[in-house]
């Protein structure tokens, strides 16, 4: 479930970190979203009913162990991002041989 990446803009001067974004919602994580981001506005949306006193005590162990699975998930997907960026870290150039080609 790839979605669409951010674009890039221009940094303004004095400008030190971007400005906050509001969540996505279940909905639009799921329609628009990337995998990452569908599983964050679910880990909020079971939060949520786990803090509700009005849920009821039959569906808290049910929901907090899919809060668990979801927050295990999003660590993976973080870490596994992590990795591929020291993977992709900076590269010497080595000297261009014309006879390799």
């Amino acid at each position: 479930m790839a979605g669409p990446r951010k674009a890039l803009r221009v940094v303004a001067a004095g400008e030190t970190k971007p400005p906050p974004q509001k969540p996505k919602t279940v909905t639009e994580a799921a329609d628009t979203g990337t995998t990452r981001e569908l599983l964050v506005a679910m880990r909020s949306r079971i939060a949520k009913a786990v803090e509700d006193p009005n849920t009821p005590a039959r569906d808290l162990a049910a929901l907090t162990k899919r809060l668990t699975e979801v927050v295990r998930d999003i660590e993976a997907i973080d870490a596994r991002e992590g990795q591929e960026a020291e993977r992709a870290g900076p590269v010497s150039d080595e000297a261009f041989d014309a006879a390799a080609i």
